[in-house]
């Protein structure tokens, strides 16, 4: 019962920033291509406890000039074969990239984040179904004058997040060891606290993916993904978009130290 009102109250918050935001026609459009690489690695420690690792690096032009770099910490709790929580920690360095970066001096940036995330997971038919929510607590690096050359100011803010994603195989019935699936999610975040500026609509993320599990321990996906994100300050009294399409590659592996050996 909680997870269903938890499910609408994302999909209605979901629905209200996209009219809200995409309404408006006071606006400056920024267009990107990037190219996203990631590594995500699960280190399963007994049946209900494993670790998260996870890197990406994030380009601009495809591959020519730095977006962000990010890594991302965690520790997972499955309550349930449908449920998994998780609490970790993301450093990330974003950097002035596009004709309009995201810090309004033109400098790179670190932030730091602690986040709370729940998995819960269903299956239709031969498609898995998953919904993810996240919140974050951030401390987003900030500079008080163009002449520093690290922040000297950490203002707080907060991050809800929720992604829907549906993968299916495409032979046989579920994705198995050497099976090829396709995958397509969606992620909407929205900014919420007193230093959040204008972007309460944050970003939103469509992602169209082809994969290969080779077997328990590796699988890698690759395809299209299209990120919108609004910026926190307006340019010349209006709202800036960034517009960034490319693809992303991942690499993903499974680490299984709790079977045990048998003399």
């Amino acid at each position: 019962m909680i997870f269903t009102k938890a499910k609408l109250f994302f999909s209605a918050l979901f629905l209200v920033s996209i009219s809200n935001s995409f309404s408006a026609q006071n606006r400056i459009s920024n267009h990107n291509n990037i190219g996203w690489y990631a590594y995500n690695g699960t280190f399963k420690l007994d049946s209900k406890f494993s670790i998260h690792t996870e890197y990406q690096w994030r380009r601009n032009d495809y591959i020519t000039t730095w977006q962000q770099s990010l890594l991302r910490l965690g520790i997972n709790y499955q309550v349930n074969p449908n449920l998994q929580l998780r609490l970790g920690y993301a450093w990330a360095e974003t950097f002035p990239y596009g004709e309009i970066p995201l810090n309004g001096m033109g400098k790179d940036f670190t932030e730091h984040r602690i986040y709370e995330m729940a998995t819960v997971t269903d299956k239709i038919g031969k498609i898995d179904l998953s919904h993810r929510f996240m919140l974050e607590q951030r401390w987003v690096g900030r500079y008080s004058n163009a002449n520093l050359t690290s922040e000297d100011q950490y203002p707080f803010m907060n991050r809800a997040r929720y992604m829907i994603r549906l993968q299916m195989p495409l032979k046989g019935n579920s994705i198995a060891d050497k099976t090829p699936y396709v995958a397509v999610y969606d992620e909407v975040m929205i900014g919420f606290g007193k230093n959040v500026g204008e972007n309460i609509f944050d970003q939103n993320r469509i992602g169209v993916l082809l994969g290969y599990k080779f077997n328990d321990l590796v699988r890698v996906e690759g395809g299209y993904l299209n990120q919108i994100v609004q910026l926190g300050r307006e340019v010349e009294g209006k709202n800036v978009f960034q517009y960034n399409n490319g693809f992303i590659v991942s690499a993903n592996f499974n680490f299984d130290f709790s079977k045990k050996t048998v003399d």
